[in-house]
């Protein structure tokens, strides 16, 4: 399982990342509100561990950008206050459980298996689309006998891409679930990004071509 912890006090989330170690558990860490949302919107996990009060972006405004980019990790929020108005609050944003602080370690892992149950907890290695493979843990890309390995941009594009079966994907899209909502990339980015990955397709021979739709973004297609 892969968890990303976004909490501020940082003896807490060490302790979070221990914890999360024991149960052989993979986490990032971050300590701001502005990085979390860019590790949630560029990372794939089975759970979220939210802390409400973030510096730079809080948990609620960090959980409502997720479900209006269409992400539905788990999210778990942590607050220090027993109160009922953060609950419902976060729970509207479209949380999904929550914590009071202090809590002992048990309950946590159990809130946490709960929410990867309600996910489904199923490990997905490759995806496919036409004649090419992804592979999901190598970061290669696979047609018939040719492979080449993917950059780490270059590799959450064609995810992006693969993901949504055809679909047109904006400029804006990939800009805010690759590179992130706050970051300085343009559409330049972008295009610079496509272009490599014609080439790599090229390259292993792939009939999956990336189309440019004009003004509106981009989409797999298969070469007649």
């Amino acid at each position: 399982m892969k968890v990303l912890i976004v909490e501020d006090e940082v003896r807490l989330a060490d302790a979070l990342g221990h914890i999360m170690k024991e149960q052989n558990y993979v986490a990032d860490i971050t300590h701001d509100g502005t990085d979390g949302l860019y590790y949630a919107l560029t990372n794939e996990y089975d759970v979220i561990i939210l802390d409400i009060m973030l510096p730079g972006k809080n948990g609620f405004q960090i959980v409502e950008k997720l479900r209006e980019s269409r992400i539905r990790t788990p999210v778990l929020l942590l607050t220090a206050r027993d109160d009922i108005t953060d609950k419902v609050n976060g729970l509207d944003k479209g949380a999904d459980d929550y914590l009071t602080k202090p809590f002992i370690p048990e309950e946590l892992l159990a809130r946490i298996r709960a929410l990867s149950r309600r996910q489904g907890e199923v490990i997905i290695d490759e995806m496919i689309f036409g004649d090419l493979s992804l592979n999901l843990s190598s970061n290669d890309l696979c047609c018939g006998d040719k492979s080449i390995h993917l950059a780490y941009k270059e590799f959450e594009v064609l995810k992006l891409l693969m993901s949504n079966s055809g679909r047109i994907i904006s400029k804006e899209t990939l800009i805010t679930r690759v590179w992130g909502n706050d970051s300085d990339a343009e559409d330049n980015n972008v295009e610079a990004y496509i272009s490599f990955l014609r080439k790599k397709l090229a390259f292993v021979g792939s009939l999956i071509e990336i189309g440019t739709i004009r003004k509106v973004g981009y989409r797999l297609e298969e070469s007649q």
